[in-house]
């Protein structure tokens, strides 16, 4: 048996230990259950004992984690990055998809890492970096409208874009809004409050009540998109499946320079009266071969929400498809 050895590693700052020992040290417990060493953290310092080969390989994920961090990954590393580099550190494969590593999008406002948690997720997100307009089509829960506004939120943090606009349509309102109290914008925000409600996770409140004060981000119902041009702004439809085909038209019309557009929605999920056709199902046949346009196609592999949601999406899909069959 080796003569156990032991390596101090002694990190930057307070800041560096907090992002590397992970959320509740979730970094830290994964070493010490990947590897047969003792590991102890004091202030700034680890402190890494037991047999030479083990000590190199915890000591190699270490210093590929720090280095990784210095690049500028924003708060804690998803588990998924640090499984990687502990699988490559023993030369084995990591068990599952969780080992691809997806790097931080965002830091919530509850100071949790915003990051793609599918391969699908993370085609998603690049292709929003690399196109200037996407659509995301897939059922509920698969993170569609969730990636797109981090998306958003990281690309006006980093003076990308100027302004956030995000919008749905309305569907339900039509003319039963004059039966509804309060003043118009009152009437509409029941039907935009998901998108309210994914902005204060991932903005702290009184700095998302300036930037509304500021018109630096809007929610908007579809309707008052009509007749604008959107520049320098990085905009958001989502429920897109309830946009007829004009409505469709005169969105992605709207796009002005330095803009990008990112369409989110479920084509199972149409709630426009029988026999109006959906814009968003539409569009894919129109805008299939534009370069510049990318369709990303979620299933219900990809959903991340409670493990009943993907169940009960694949139960519906089955009775849909023996209903067809009758």
């Amino acid at each position: 048996m080796a003569q156990a050895v032991s390596r101090r590693i002694t990190l930057d700052d307070q800041q560096e230990c907090v992002r590397l020992f992970g959320d509740k040290d979730h970094t830290l417990k994964l070493l010490r259950d990947s590897f047969a060493v003792t590991l102890v953290a004091r202030g700034n310092e680890i402190i890494l004992s037991g047999e030479p080969l083990e000590v190199s390989h915890a000591s190699q994920v270490i210093d590929r984690l720090r280095a990784h961090l210095k690049k500028g990954h924003e708060g804690y590393l998803p588990p998924g990055a640090v499984k990687k580099m502990i699988a490559e550190a023993k030369g084995s494969k990591p068990d599952d998809e969780e080992g691809e590593t997806h790097e931080t999008i965002l830091i919530s406002s509850h100071k949790k890492p915003i990051h793609a948690r599918s391969a699908n997720q993370q085609k998603y997100v690049d292709a929003i970096r690399h196109n200037d307009i996407v659509f995301g089509i897939g059922p509920a829960g698969t993170g569609k409208t969730y990636l797109a506004m981090a998306m958003a939120v990281h690309a006006l943090r980093e003076g990308e874009v100027e302004r956030l606009i995000l919008t749905r349509p309305a569907v339900e309102a039509g003319e039963k809004l004059g039966f509804l109290p309060g003043d118009l914008q009152e009437k509409v925000d029941p039907y935009l409050r998901p998108l309210y409600d994914a902005l204060y996770d991932m903005v702290e409140y009184e700095k998302l009540q300036r930037l509304f004060q500021q018109r630096v981000v809007e929610v908007a119902p579809l309707a008052y998109m009509r007749g604008r041009t959107l520049s320098n702004s990085f905009i958001i439809l989502d429920e897109a499946q309830n946009t007829s085909p004009e409505q469709m038209k005169m969105f992605l019309t709207r796009m002005g320079t330095g803009s990008k557009i990112v369409v989110t929605g479920d084509v199972t999920q149409i709630d426009l009266p029988t026999g109006k056709n959906s814009g968003l199902i539409e569009v894919q046949r129109i805008l299939s071969k534009v370069k510049g346009v990318e369709f990303v196609l979620f299933s219900p592999k990809d959903v991340v929400r409670h493990r009943l949601v993907q169940n009960i999406l694949e139960a519906y899909h089955d009775h849909d498809k023996q209903q067809k069959q009758v």
